[in-house]
């Protein structure tokens, strides 16, 4: 489910105001006032503030098909510098995937920005379009408090989240490397990593992050895992093995679990999912109050 929610003082508010807008009153400017442009590809230089460590190559391979079948649909945006070079504020993988198709002009939005507004429309612009990892996105909201000056609060205004969600990315920063790793690369979704920064020591959490990719713990059976509450895995027989595998399953797949935990995050609540032996289940969301469920109303509405 993707969240669609207004860009408020993000990326729109800044696109659409005519202080941002190129203005000038003739040479180079003069071409690329008030429309699309096209702009030499040795001319743009990437954002220095892109968000996106990582792009997936087979993506960008399709679209660069894409791109060379039906060329740019969506114009990309751009910031000028001087000497007539211009920077990526977004648009970045359509840049590329042009690079790979061999284009060497690109059309493009020319706008102004400063670099304290190139760093919250990139950010803003990949949320919006993008599903960056959650390191990503923790990365991105700790550069925009630390180099922007922001509290907490006023970067959930700009990227249109609460307060709880912007602390429960920041605090995946303080995850050792390795778990860090696997949230990048999938292994664990956010909701594993929550539940595991309840351990008490780097060693234990470590511990337990290995057990949780060992033994495909749902998100759940982590929680419980953390706690204490869920007993060590008795050794097998071949008899427990063989009873196992025949033994039908209804528990959540890793993907499914990543799915709830994406919805959990968007409406801003609790979500368990349940699955029984006829292939059917229930959905239980979780609400605090009546103002809670309002929210959640709405939030599944504009889903």
């Amino acid at each position: 489910m993707t969240k669609k929610r207004a860009l408020g003082k993000g990326l729109g508010a800044l696109l659409e105001s005519q202080e941002t807008d190129i203005t000038g009153k003739g040479g180079d400017d003069a071409a690329v006032v008030g429309a699309v442009s096209n702009i030499k590809i040795e001319d743009i230089d990437v954002n220095p503030f892109q968000p996106r460590t990582e792009f997936e190559k087979q993506a960008l391979v399709e679209l660069a098909n894409s791109i060379k079948e039906h060329g740019i649909i969506q114009p990309i945006t751009l910031r000028k510098n001087g000497y007539g070079k211009y920077q990526i504020i977004s648009g970045e993988r359509r840049f590329r995937a042009s690079q790979i198709v061999g284009l060497t002009e690109v059309p493009a939005y020319v706008r102004i920005a400063n670099d304290q507004a190139m760093l919250e429309m990139a950010i803003v612009e990949n949320i919006q379009r993008q599903d960056l990892n959650p390191i990503e996105v923790a990365i991105s909201f700790q550069r925009l408090i630390d180099e922007c000056d922001l509290t907490q609060e006023e970067l959930g205004e700009k990227v249109s989240k609460n307060r709880s969600t912007v602390t429960n990315y920041l605090r995946l920063l303080r995850l050792p490397d390795v778990i860090q790793i696997g949230l990048k690369e999938g292994e664990l979704s956010m909701g594993h990593a929550r539940a595991l920064l309840g351990a008490d020591s780097e060693e234990e959490l470590i511990n337990f992050y290995h057990r949780v990719i060992d033994e495909k713990l749902s998100v759940r059976k982590t929680e419980e895992l953390v706690k204490g509450k869920l007993d060590d895995p008795e050794p097998k027989t071949v008899q427990t093995e063989v009873k196992e595998a025949t033994k039908p399953r209804y528990s959540l797949s890793f993907e499914e679990q990543k799915k709830r935990d994406r919805i959990a995050e968007y409406i801003e609540a609790k979500v368990s999912i349940s699955k029984s032996n006829n292939g059917g289940g229930k959905i239980v969301i979780n609400f605090n109050d009546q103002r809670h469920l309002k929210d959640i109303l709405e939030a599944l509405q504009k889903g």
